[in-house]
């Protein structure tokens, strides 16, 4: 019997790439928005791949489009991302510091 290895660690600055690349739909207007290179945010999406043993894109010289396992992710990646966002809000709450967005 084969066992899995479920210990895997994704970085939160991994996640944000992946799903700004996602939302852009290209690898380059990502890389702008996020303010890195295109080539150190391409290496931290193959990281991720790496990581997660799955193609998160397929991948042409215009655009990009989600694989299925991306699809997955996505979902999960926003709401992995607004949960890590509230837990550094409710740290600075109880620091007294005012955080939120107007």
């Amino acid at each position: 019997m084969k066992v899995l290895d479920c210990t895997f660690r994704v970085e939160l600055r991994h996640l944000r790439y992946f799903v700004a690349v996602a939302e852009e739909k290209h690898f380059t207007r990502a890389a702008e928005a996020m303010s890195i290179s295109q080539s150190g945010l391409s290496a931290s999406i193959r990281a991720l791949e790496r990581e997660l043993r799955a193609s998160l894109f397929v991948r042409n010289t215009r655009s990009v489009e989600l694989t299925e396992a991306g699809r997955a992710l996505l979902c999960e990646g926003r709401r992995t991302l607004a949960a890590a966002e509230a837990a550094k809000d409710a740290v600075a709450a109880v620091q007294g510091l005012l955080r939120g967005h107007l």
